[in-house]
């Protein structure tokens, strides 16, 4: 790739402030604010820097595409050994007492949520990715999405207000994809031609 595209209003990431903004807002819904997310927020830009001839705009948005490296990103971090925790980050002048405190509150309950859940939230609050947008990067229907993110967003709010959740939290596992259905199961509902029935 050119330097000359790179510099370009062209070039995909010509002006990333927005894009790394939502890649970190939902690397944060997932693994909390502080330095990992930024690390991971680092190196999905530096990975898509890296791979960016791979990106393919017929495909998908920009922002679907990091979300996807974000995700890998997440996933090697979840399962790399973590000898010792880094000390927590100080507190700037900035932050207020109830800020923290209300982010500290939803973090704790987006944690308790299933996988699924925490998933359908960071993508649609973190990464602001729309039901539609989401659809198309889990391989699911829009409106799967929707009900899945209505139900997501009670149980969260459940659990804010202090209240069972109407699901205990699922053990983690990955997100569902469509599977096409079997050949067997399609001649099933629908009658082959020239048989009497």
């Amino acid at each position: 790739m050119s330097i000359r595209r790179l510099l370009t209003r062209e070039h995909p990431l010509a002006d990333p402030e927005p894009l790394i903004r939502r890649v970190y807002a939902y690397v944060a819904y997932r693994i909390g604010h502080g330095a990992e997310a930024e690390d991971i927020t680092s190196e999905t830009f530096a990975r898509a820097l890296r791979y960016l001839d791979t990106y393919d705009p017929q495909k998908g948005a920009l922002i679907g595409w990091l979300i996807g490296i974000a995700r890998r990103c997440i996933n090697e971090a979840a399962a790399q050994p973590h000898p010792g925790s880094d000390p927590p980050d100080r507190a700037g002048p900035w932050d207020m007492e109830n800020d923290a405190v209300d982010r500290l509150s939803m973090q704790a309950a987006v944690s308790q949520l299933g996988e699924r859940d925490r998933e359908l939230i960071a993508l649609r609050y973190g990464a602001d990715l729309s039901a539609k947008q989401i659809a198309q990067r889990l391989e699911l229907s829009t409106n799967a999405v929707e009900v899945g993110l209505h139900r997501a967003r009670s149980r969260l709010r459940a659990l804010l207000e202090g209240q069972a959740v109407d699901e205990p939290a699922a053990p983690p596992r990955s997100l569902p994809v469509r599977k096409p259905v079997p050949n067997a199961v399609r001649d099933v509902r629908r009658p082959i031609e020239g048989k009497n029935q």
